[in-house]
């Protein structure tokens, strides 16, 4: 029972303990000491130093070096995991088998069967397992979300993705598992049903000789016919972060760094009723028809993402419903990510993608 429930009710704040004060930890601890929903608790680092920079950027609160330290407090309603993707499974499960609830940062673990066993766990114990898919809390993809939904698109015949920067080279993780899982999730999000590819496709270059992938390209099938592909590379000089998802009525391109015009819906494209049905290229070609229409801009909001997540995880604990990340949704990226790696294996050969829970090897 959290410390904030009263008749099955919560009241109070939650409180909660953010894992790792490393890149994305500091983030986590401003919103939640932001956040209405939330008491931060403490800041848990193996370095006190580090946790302790954190801790009184945000007005100051505990530091504590062992996680078992938190994990014991039946004060602690939740923890924020924020520490490399190897160390996830451990720390989730520890906590998940301490009656707490958990958020994940990207990705939810490091094999999709170790994804696999901290959400049977979250569900054995009727607790919040949520994955940290940022970019689904923008206004920006928000408002594709509610696009797609509403048909304004039609059925969706493809995504492309593109995420290239000059980025850090990731010492345990290769581009594919750094940058594909922001791309992953997004496509996740807004497509009706969640990302259902059926096969995946990799293929990936170590120009630099680094031991792993620092360029590379996912092409996706998905259940209903449409096409995904994804392209992220840490060795471009410039960035782009970008992805186009045409629909039959319509294509939408979303630019995340024009922050004057993020979203552009484009009423162009083929007629694909016009298209005749004879089998004869000449006679097909004849046919088609091409529609030249407006482009308008959705206006956006401007505000803080992870205000939003901290904000999701709080009330899927109150309401005792998955979060709209949870960790299904973790899994599924995990699943075309480990897809994705088996095909790298084989020069690029198709993979089949695994389902939610089906049985896997660990």
């Amino acid at each position: 029972m959290t410390s904030g429930e009263s008749g099955g009710t919560v009241t109070e704040r939650l409180n909660v303990v953010v894992v790792g004060a490393g890149y994305w930890g500091p983030n986590l601890a401003r919103n939640f000491r932001a956040g209405s929903d939330w008491n931060l608790a403490a800041i848990c680092d193996l370095d006190l130093e580090r946790a302790t920079r954190v801790a009184d950027g945000v007005g100051g609160v505990p530091v504590v070096s062992e996680l078992g330290d938190v994990l014991r407090d039946p004060r602690v309603d939740a923890i924020a995991v924020a520490t490399p993707a190897r160390t996830h499974h451990a720390i989730a499960m520890a906590a998940l088998d301490a009656g707490k609830h958990v958020m994940v940062e990207k990705p939810l673990a490091d094999t999709r069967a170790r994804g696999v066993e901290m959400v049977r766990r979250a569900e054995e114990r009727g607790l919040v397992l949520m994955a940290d898919h940022t970019y689904c809390y923008t206004p920006a993809v928000l408002k594709i979300r509610e696009l797609v939904a509403d048909g304004a698109l039609g059925d969706i015949l493809f995504v492309d993705s593109v995420r290239i920067n000059l980025g850090l080279i990731q010492p345990d993780v290769d581009v594919f598992w750094d940058l594909a899982p922001h791309d992953l999730s997004i496509m996740d999000f807004v497509l009706p049903g969640g990302l259902a590819a059926t096969s995946v496709s990799a293929h990936g270059s170590d120009p630099l000789r680094t031991g792993k992938s620092c360029v590379g390209y996912l092409a996706m099938p998905l259940v209903g016919g449409a096409m995904a592909h994804v392209h992220v590379n840490w060795l471009s000089p410039t960035k782009i972060r970008q992805m186009v998802i045409g629909g039959t009525r319509r294509t939408l391109v979303w630019d995340d760094l024009n922050p004057q015009q993020r979203l552009s819906v484009y009423d162009r494209g083929v007629d694909i009723d016009a298209v005749s049905k004879v089998t004869t290229a000449h006679t097909r070609a004849a046919n088609i028809s091409y529609r030249l229409g407006d482009t308008w801009a959705p206006a956006l909001p401007e505000r803080e993402a992870l205000g939003g997540v901290v904000t999701e995880f709080a009330a899927a604990i109150r309401e005792g419903r998955p979060a709209r990340t949870g960790g299904a949704a973790g899994l599924r990226v995990l699943s075309v990510l480990d897809a994705a790696a088996s095909s790298l294996a084989l020069s690029g050969g198709p993979q089949p993608v695994a389902n939610d829970l089906e049985e896997v090897a660990a």
